[in-house]
């Protein structure tokens, strides 16, 4: 399996999941995300996959300035509804990251570790996401400003070749190129940028 290399220098999220530390699953339960992480969930990789990741990942950071963010003890409410444009696919990467589900997640054991009811759609919040903390209510709202940084202009050119197959070879590529740099700039120069990645206040 071949990922571009970007993706190496990507940020990586690591969080802190007592249910993983209770079932041995990982020591400490402590696992670290990599974005190719999200894109194996997603199947592909895109300025959706990449917003999600990268809103998720400073939504938790903000609730846990001095510790690691703890998977599963995240409540994640999402403005549009699950339907509508790209939602679902934002919520899967989130829900990668925090271990929210709607009613699809973990039941939990012994009444710890449920992770159901987490997760929910068209909430009337400030922001794109809310992310708030189930043990102490504290909540930050995030949006992603992709249109800060936007594609080169031939991918609207060669997208309806590729998708019609009509494309040449080098165009194909070219276009695969052109879409990839995209995600690039999210992940590599706007990873931390907040006038990309904006926490709403």
């Amino acid at each position: 399996m071949h990922f571009p290399e970007f993706f190496d220098a990507a940020p990586r999220v690591t969080v802190c999941d007592p249910l993983a530390g209770f079932l041995g699953a990982a020591e400490n339960g402590i696992i670290e995300y990599c974005y190719a992480d999200a894109v194996k969930l997603a199947g592909h990789s895109c300025p959706t996959v990449a917003s999600a990741y990268l809103m998720t990942r400073t939504g938790m950071a903000a609730l846990y300035p001095n510790a690691l963010p703890e998977r599963g003890a995240f409540r994640v409410e999402l403005r549009d509804e699950k339907l509508e444009g790209v939602t679902g696919v934002v919520a899967n990467v989130a829900s990668l990251l925090t271990g929210a589900t709607q009613d699809t997640g973990f039941k939990g054991i012994g009444g710890r570790f449920d992770r159901r009811n987490l997760l929910f759609f068209g909430v009337d919040i400030p922001g794109q996401m809310r992310f708030t903390r189930t043990d102490t209510g504290a909540a930050v709202s995030v949006s992603a400003r992709l249109d800060r940084v936007p594609g080169d202009p031939r991918i609207l050119l060669l997208m309806p070749r590729c998708l019609a197959g009509t494309a040449a070879p080098e165009e194909a590529t070219l276009f695969q190129t052109l879409w990839q740099d995209r995600v690039r700039a999210l992940l590599v120069a706007h990873a931390d940028d907040p006038q990309v990645i904006a926490i709403n206040t």
